[in-house]
């Protein structure tokens, strides 16, 4: 059984899962699925199509599965869809797609504080952070165990590797690679995320194999090619420098430098 408070209003063609509480004057749009024990304190708004896993917690005035901002949207079918375990502070907000069918993926147990604001089309991993007011525009992918930090604002394409970290009042115009600290206005990568690999089980030949990466991206004069031919070279090869090496080869915005 789920318990709705007499003043929240839920559209017929809204689906709650069992264990649902629904508090005062939450709002429920058609097209919403919301999955099992999920939490709505009071005034949330939630608004489809939108596909909400279980165990999800929105605090007062969230607003999520709203359309895209984006002046091109001519009101086509767009999809949200978001994880299990997440917790929706204080008037955080998430945004369908744009195009027709386009989706924003949310993934699972990630902590979106107060004002944080996920744009059309974004792609977020698991377990990430987004301190008050971090702010992702559209089209921006942000990986696994990820810190956006307080008023961090990101641009729209950019991306944020795995166990990355943005510095607060931080801008981001380009991809922060993977287990790297950004910080600034504009941003620069000031080291490597040391405490937040080893708070994750990291051993330390991982961490002193991504220090290595970072003195050859960083501290020589080499370009982000010759750094990947050094790396590649002479470190021995590991998931962590695989991944780093897969994200830098990708870029299509560069990194930061």
């Amino acid at each position: 059984m789920s318990r709705i408070h007499p003043t929240a209003v839920i559209d017929a063609k809204a689906e709650i899962g069992a264990g649902a509480e629904i508090g005062p004057y939450c709002v429920i749009e058609a097209g919403v699925i919301l999955g099992e024990d999920c939490q709505l304190r009071s005034h949330v708004t939630l608004a489809g199509p939108s596909k909400i896993g279980r165990g999800n917690r929105f605090y007062p005035h969230a607003a999520v599965g709203y359309q895209t901002q984006d002046l091109k949207y001519a009101g086509e079918p767009t999809f949200l869809e978001i994880g299990d375990g997440n917790c929706f502070r204080e008037f955080a907000t998430v945004h369908r797609g744009t195009a027709p069918g386009a989706v924003t993926r949310v993934g699972g147990g990630g902590s979106f504080l107060a004002y944080s604001h996920i744009a059309h089309d974004c792609t977020v991993g698991d377990s990430v952070i987004f301190s008050n007011n971090g702010t992702i525009a559209g089209h921006v992918e942000v990986g696994d165990h990820a810190i956006i930090g307080g008023l961090t604002a990101v641009h729209q394409f950019c991306r944020i590797g795995r166990h990355a970290i943005t510095g607060g009042c931080s801008k981001i115009v380009q991809d922060v690679p993977p287990f790297m600290i950004a910080d600034g206005n504009p941003a620069e990568v000031r080291g490597i995320n040391k405490v937040g690999m080893e708070r994750h089980g990291f051993s330390e030949a991982a961490v002193r194999q991504i220090k290595e990466c970072f003195r050859f991206i960083y501290r020589s004069k080499l370009n982000v090619k010759q750094a990947v031919e050094e790396i590649q070279g002479s470190l021995e090869q590991s998931p962590e420098i695989s991944q780093l090496i897969d994200f830098l080869n990708s870029s299509q915005r560069g990194i930061i430098r």
